[in-house]
This record gives structure tokens, sequence and C-alpha cells, in this order.
């Protein structure tokens, strides 16, 4: 199976004249789970798949971060790059890496660090994992350090920048007043939110506009809700016991109420003739030329069906309809372990 992809868009601030594939490539399911453990062989082809199908001088974003891989190795994401670049040089030039970092994962939750000392120790460790195969063009801080202001933070990621450790500055789970004050410091080329037809609550909404206002490139992972706007889950025998999503509040207390929106989601996408995450992907697409859906991908299978979704015209009565469902049955419950802001979320 191949495609040729035909929607690009352009990224933003610093990054204004890079051309991009319509929707980006998460790589965090590639290397997070041991118990899934993949080849090198179907990851590789997984990521050359999604690059190959896109328009000459368009490249593919690439999605990593510091704490990709399992808790033992959490440069595992990275490591598997710089492998992946080795083996294939020609592709250095054809992505655009985004890579996450200056956050370490606790018991409590996700504690940041955007001083320049947090900053500079994760970069150098994310670049060290690359093993010099290629730089990274956009450093993003996964979360929002809340002992520091966000103009320190930016002043201290110019200063790396300007090193030459990166090329591109960008935020993660950010509002809009945050975003705002942080372009105001220096441009940014991304912000990245969860975006989906289940995560659409107001500051995403805000977010959004704000970065068109400001011409800043919105990342939305997770469109596919983690999965579950695929259609592939019907019952909570189809996830495993020990997977992490039957933490999420939307699962362990509202599983039932959720799954009907899901239903009529599928019935929606199956009515257009194409698969529930390909609409799911689109939807996203549409709200705007700079919002990039950013699904995670580990096969290539998988690559081509989600970008194809990128490509996928919604009609204005098959927006209606998305909408409908969206407002008959919203989804139920947090999108993680609890209020998002108390975890960490809309910094």
């Amino acid at each position: 199976m191949s495609i040729t992809l035909k929607t690009t868009t352009k990224l933003g601030g610093t990054a204004s004249r890079v051309t991009v594939g319509k929707v980006a490539h998460g790589l965090m399911t590639m290397t997070h789970h041991v118990s899934d453990a993949h080849p090198d062989e179907q990851l590789f082809e997984a990521i050359k798949a999604g690059v190959d199908a896109l328009p000459p001088g368009t490249k593919m974003v690439l999605n990593s971060a510091e704490f990709y891989g399992p808790p033992h190795d959490p440069l595992a994401n990275l490591a598997m790059l710089s492998r992946f670049y080795e083996a294939n040089p020609e592709y250095v030039d054809k992505t655009f890496l985004m890579v996450k970092g200056a956050m370490t994962l606790t018991a409590t939750g996700p504690r940041s660090d955007s001083s320049m000392e947090g900053l500079r120790k994760s970069v150098n460790a994310c670049s060290g994992a690359l093993r010099g195969t290629k730089k990274i063009d956009a450093f993003q801080p996964a979360r929002i350090d809340h002992t520091r202001s966000i103009e320190e933070a930016v002043r201290n990621m110019v200063v790396l920048k300007e090193e030459g450790k990166f090329e591109h500055i960008g935020l993660s789970e950010c509002k809009a007043e945050t975003l705002r004050r942080a372009h105001a410091v220096h441009p940014l080329a991304v912000v990245e939110i969860e975006v989906s037809i289940w995560s659409y609550e107001e500051e995403t909404r805000k977010v959004i506009a704000t970065a068109s206002e400001l011409g800043v490139v919105v990342t939305g992972y997770s469109p596919l809700g983690h999965g579950f706007l695929t259609g592939q889950i019907k019952s909570l025998d189809d996830i495993p016991a020990d997977d992490w999503r039957r933490r999420l509040v939307r699962v362990n207390e509202y599983f039932d109420q959720n799954m009907v929106s899901i239903s009529a989601i599928r019935a929606i996408a199956d009515r257009k003739g194409i698969q529930p995450s390909q609409l799911a992907i689109a939807w996203v697409a549409h709200l705007g030329p700079h919002v990039l859906p950013l699904p995670g991908m580990s096969s290539k299978k998988r690559t081509l069906e989600n970008l194809a979704g990128g490509d996928a015209v919604l009609t204005e009565d098959e927006l209606k309809d998305i909408a409908e469902v969206m407002e008959k049955y919203p989804v139920q419950g947090h999108r993680y372990f609890g209020d998002d802001e108390a975890v960490g979320l809309w910094g």
C-alpha cells in the first residue's frame, strides 16, 4: 500500500518558511511500553512510509521526547531515532524533529524545570541520545514550570537556541494567555496541546484561536482520544488489564456513557466510507490550516491510514453531524487522572 498526500501547511514563528505535511507523526507508542516492543525494522518502515508519501520539498513533523521510553530507559525514543537516521541519512533533511523535555515524571505527577540549568541538562541529554545524527529542530518544555515566569523560561531557551542547541522554540500544554506572553518574548514555532472530538475544551479553543492570531502552529496530540476514537475498542475487555488507559476517569468511571458518542462517530465514518480514525483526524485538521493532528503511529499500515485522514474533506453536513454528537453526548470525565490543572496541564 502506498499513497501520495496532497495537503500541506507551513509551520509558525521562526519556522514559517518550512512546509510540512498536514498530519504530524507522534513517536511515543514506538518505544513507551516494554511489553509491546517493536523491532527497529517495523518502526523505520513506519517513519519512511509517511515521509515518502509527502510531496517533494515537504517535511514530515516527527514528535519525540526525553521521556518516551520505559522507566529504566526514558531516552529510548531518541536513541531509536538516532539508529533510524544513522541507517537512513537521506531522511535527515526530510523530517522536522520536535522534542519535548525539561520534565521529570514522578509518583505525584510531572515536575517541570525550565531553569537555565534544567533546560541545558535536558537538551544536552536529548542531543546526546541522537548522537549527532540530527539536530533538534524545535525544543519544547513538556509542561509549564510554575516556579518561574514563562518570560524567564523563554529567555533561557533563547540562550540555548543562540548557542546552536536547536533551531526553534515551542511550548506544550499551555494556556492561551501563556502562549501570548511567551510569544512576546520570542516568536514560537509550535504549541502542542491535546485536541480531538473528545478533547475540545474552552481553553483548547482559546489556544487554537490565539495561535492563529500569532502565527503559531498547533500540534494536536491524541486526536484519536488515546485510541478510543478508532472504533476498535468496544468493551473494557478490549483494553489489557495493565493498560494505563484503564486509569483514565473517562474509562474507569464513564466508559458506558462515553461509548455512546464513539458509536455515533463510527456511524458517521461508516456513512462517509472512511475509518473512524480518519474521520477523527480530518475533524482536527479542519480546525484551521495552522492545526496539525498528531496521532501516534508504530506501523506502516497505521501511518498511511492516519495520514490519509489529513486529506479527507468533511462536508458541512458531516461537520454538523459531528457537532451534534459532541453536543448531545459530551465526553464525561477529566482528560487524565484528576483535575487537568492539578496534574500539571494547562500551565
